[in-house]
């Protein structure tokens, strides 16, 4: 008698091709997904405590459109971490935005890696 594997949460090493974002259940949070729905390739998720922002391929959060969101002269980067809880993909900081990349090579030009073969 052969054993019947249960395959429900076998792993899977191929790309989702996906990156995403876990934010605070606030008022901030909630303009910052709020600019972030029905923007191609990204859903987001409200939950009681947080709220899921997740996207196709690449994430883009231009600190200049959520401070017009909510009002504010400016957003930057010590507002994005007080709302953020966790991430996944690779994460690129810049002065003006975040970018979340779900694949490492296509952040590369940001990260100073090279995709050449040795």
């Amino acid at each position: 008698m052969s054993a019947q594997v249960d395959t429900r949460f076998g792993a899977n090493p191929t790309s989702s091709n996906r990156a995403g974002i876990t934010l605070m259940n606030n008022q901030v949070g909630y303009v910052v997904a709020k600019v972030m729905h029905g923007k191609p390739g990204i859903s987001v998720e409200d939950m009681p405590s947080m709220i899921r922002v997740d996207g196709q391929g690449k994430l883009d959060f231009d600190f200049a459109e959520i401070a017009e969101a909510l009002g504010w002269d400016e957003f930057g980067q010590d507002d994005f971490e007080e709302i953020m809880s966790t991430h996944y993909g690779r994460m690129v900081v810049l002065d003006d935005r975040v970018l979340l990349f779900a694949n490492p090579e296509d952040a590369a030009e940001y990260l100073g890696f090279d995709l050449k073969a040795l």
